[in-house]
């Protein structure tokens, strides 16, 4: 269907890739996977015709139809969510006017015998065929099921998109895509803005669909869930493979170890050739076998060793302060926007607890999280305990880094102990690796990099209550596992907002779920959380049944 050959693209003497080709066929459900800057969003912006390659050519069948959804993006004001969202029939709408404007001219002409009249007559009959094979009997139908799957309430049909996050202008995009029914649907990171159970919805909307796929996303249970090929982009090239996300890093690993066997003994081979070479250039009867040495090492092509795997590196807190037994009560605890968001919210955190807040978002989260740290006014009452030292990670952490201090400088400023001597391979796991990564003054990093760079700062200080707004969307699965690892040593408090399933998994061992303008303490991991959740449902709708 989409076809690649010897695809190229350089900037400032920088190759990101060379000479990559592959295929995308019907019912692909692809996985772009490799480290943050390998070149996976240039590559599927490419795909997308955004952005054109160096060398190489990218070809599709002319009515092929390609829906791209980037990582940022802003919705047009000036409409309703039900109309912005509506709008991926709009080319519809088009068509039937043009249908209509060639009937009326069919209608006024009399040059029944000409061949424009003749052409016109073939161009209504085409676009005719085509508009009356598409059933528009129920847009209206699918556009709420679509929105309603992607988290929005019906109240919120009629509101401006103008009084929504950026995360939720997103879920427009994201439904006018998949309302457009493409062939191919390139997804960069669609989860980002995503709860669980709106993730859980696209997961079985892409699954369910028999259209071609190719997603970025660092959510390894979304990945595994929705998809039948992984392509890695790495070092310039790319590896496909027919498997699932999980059976891939099997066959990398065994791919790596063959190239770092197929690579040592190489290295061997030419240091033997050198030894002869050095022992034999001046002796007149080896002459030739000399020459003919050199040359072999000239041309020979030198085995590359893929990029180390740097989620066996641990990430160790410091030792947390002992606070009391309960660092935060919560006691009939409730909170109003221009709506209630939730009221008489009980729940005590014992020292040790590691917990995730989940639910839908908008229902009360990082509201909760913002009382907990005093930052908004609120009914009821929350007590922290004695001597509770917090440590807290929002979006907008970022932007309270010292722009002057180098990357480096802001980490050694807090690092302390043995850990400062991992500072760099620290950086590295963080996708600051390289004298240059780390070198870069603070007001010269893009978001996501000062979203990491204060994430990896925070790590580092002695607290005992940890909170972290999610703390995963801008980091690759690399990243996510030591932070993981890190989380799960860490010996303090943890209360953590996250919609990453597989991040939660086998850390967190209390859920409390917001909504329904209340909050709902579950003493179980998150699967157990989900599978509940998912019980619940089928008896609701049993219920609805009967």
């Amino acid at each position: 269907m989409i076809s690649v050959d010897g695809l190229a693209v350089e900037f400032g003497g920088t190759t990101l890739f060379k000479d990559i080709s592959f295929q995308i066929n019907e019912k692909d459900r692809i996985a772009l996977m490799g480290k943050n800057g390998a070149g996976k969003s240039t590559l599927l912006k490419i795909l997308a015709g955004v952005r054109q390659p160096t060398r190489g050519k990218v070809s599709a069948p002319k009515d092929c139809v390609i829906a791209y959804l980037p990582q940022h993006l802003m919705t047009e004001d000036g409409r309703t969510v039900f109309e912005e969202t509506s709008q991926a029939f709009a080319h519809l709408h088009e068509a039937e006017a043009e249908i209509e404007r060639m009937n009326n001219e069919l209608a006024t002409r009399t040059d029944y015998e000409s061949d424009e009249y003749m052409a016109l007559i073939e161009q209504v009959a085409v676009l005719s065929e085509k508009f009356y094979a598409i059933d528009m009997t129920h847009f209206e139908e699918d556009v709420e099921k679509t929105l309603l799957g992607l988290g929005f309430e019906r109240t919120d049909f009629d509101k401006p998109t103008s009084e929504f996050s950026g995360g939720w202008r997103m879920r427009i995009e994201l439904a006018k895509l998949l309302l457009k029914d493409p062939d191919v649907l390139l997804l960069d990171e669609p989860t980002n803005h995503l709860d669980i159970e709106s993730i859980q919805w696209l997961e079985e909307f892409i699954k369910s669909s028999s259209k071609a796929v190719v997603v970025i996303s660092h959510d390894r249970k979304f990945v595994d869930s929705i998809t039948t090929r992984t392509i890695e982009v790495t070092m310039g090239r790319i590896y496909d493979y027919k498997a699932s996300y999980s059976h891939y890093l099997e066959l990398r690993k065994e791919r790596r170890e063959q190239q770092q066997k197929q690579y040592e003994e190489q290295q061997k081979m030419i240091q033997e050739t050198k030894d002869f070479i050095e022992r034999f250039k001046g002796t007149y009867s080896k002459t030739f076998q000399v020459q003919s040495r050199v040359k072999m090492l000239e041309k020979l092509e030198l085995i590359e060793v893929d990029e180390e795997d740097t989620s066996r590196l641990r990430l160790k807190f410091p030792p947390s302060p002992r606070s009391g037994n309960y660092p935060v009560i919560a006691d009939g605890v409730g909170k109003s926007y221009d709506r209630l968001i939730y009221k008489d919210a009980n729940f005590m955190v014992e020292r040790g607890d590691k917990i995730a807040f989940v639910g839908r978002n908008g229902e009360g989260k990082s509201t909760m999280v913002k009382s907990i740290m005093g930052e908004i006014p609120f009914d009821g009452t929350i007590t922290l305990g004695h001597n509770v030292q917090i440590g807290y990670f929002a979006q907008n952490q970022a932007s309270l880094l010292d722009e002057e201090l180098t990357v480096f400088q802001t980490i050694d400023d807090v690092a302390k102990g043995e850990i400062r001597n991992k500072i760099r391979d620290l950086l590295g796991a963080f996708m600051f690796g390289g004298p240059e990564e780390s070198m870069k003054k603070v007001k010269v990093l893009s978001g996501g990099e000062r979203t990491r760079l204060a994430l990896l700062k925070l790590l580092l200080e002695p607290v005992n209550l940890l909170i972290l707004d999610e703390p995963t969307n801008h980091l690759d699965l690399k990243t996510k596992d030591v932070l993981k690892q890190a989380l799960q040593d860490y010996d303090g408090t943890l209360i953590l907002v996250s919609h990453d399933r597989d991040f939660l998994d086998g850390l967190v061992t209390k859920v409390y779920e917001f909504g329904h303008q209340r909050v709902r303490e579950h003493l179980c991991g998150v699967y157990e959380f989900l599978e509940t959740k998912k019980m619940e449902s089928l008896q609701e709708l049993e219920r609805k049944k009967n």
